[in-house]
């Protein structure tokens, strides 16, 4: 039976391995890394569970170790609008390190997941020592602001088919073996549609449309781009 020593000393060797992997502190020594570990907290949460909520206290921001992260947002209609989803080795909530005292957005697990709360108070000593690090949360803080200004571009001026192409397109990699585009969904088709904007049935007629015009195919959770210059084509696709 492994003693709780021995269980604290591998939590902090998979914390630490995880920071060095994470692209905010890839740079950091291997002194600075232990010492960061140090303020870190590792939470497991099950697939639907709630890791908070909006309105609730920040104590800090959250890198993904394992799993997925779905930020989302519910009007007062109850109609739920996805943020983001996030997964290893991404960061969010970077935005509660300046004056935010509460989280914006709701965070749920769309798997069973493993996070790394980084303290917020420790963590702002931690940065005063280490100015560089400051630079570094800046581009990443410009990074998601850049992504929601995308998000509200494609809302606002975009037809679905627009949206869809460019959220393919984004999100596409190529396979090295068979040289297609392809996006393995690690989320549901629901939770896509939320983050699209648009109800489960429209995105559903979309994939169909672009299926019927031989531009991809669907095979389970994996979508094949077979036409990515006729998927192109919808990018620009406007109201």
């Amino acid at each position: 039976m492994i003693s709780n020593e021995t269980a604290e000393t591998i939590r902090q060797e998979v914390i630490k391995q995880s920071l060095k992997h994470c692209p905010l502190f890839s740079t950091l020594t291997q002194h600075a890394t232990e010492e960061l570990s140090q303020i870190c907290i590792q939470k497991n949460i099950s697939k639907g569970e709630t890791l908070f909520r909006e309105g609730e206290k920040a104590y800090g921001f959250f890198i993904v170790q394992s799993g997925s992260i779905c930020l989302n947002r519910v009007n007062h209609d109850g109609k739920e609008q996805v943020i983001g989803i996030f997964e290893p080795i991404q960061c969010f909530a970077e935005g509660t390190l300046g004056g935010m005292e509460a989280y914006p957005a709701n965070a749920n697990a769309l798997e069973d997941s493993t996070v790394i709360l980084v303290r917020k108070e420790a963590f702002r000593n931690f940065i005063r020592e280490k100015p560089d690090l400051a630079l570094i949360m800046l581009a990443s803080m410009s990074h998601h602001l850049r992504h929601l200004v995308q998000m509200i571009e494609d809302l606002k001026f975009k037809q679905i088919e627009g949206r869809l192409a460019n959220w393919l397109m984004r999100n596409c990699t190529e396979n090295l073996d068979t040289g297609q585009l392809a996006v393995d969904l690690h989320m549901t088709k629901k939770v896509l549609a939320s983050s699209l904007g648009v109800a489960s049935e429209t995105l559903s007629r979309t994939l169909a449309r672009f299926r019927s015009e031989d531009i991809l195919s669907v095979k389970g959770k994996r979508i094949v781009v077979k036409d990515p210059d006729g998927l192109k084509s919808y990018m620009d696709f406007s109201r």
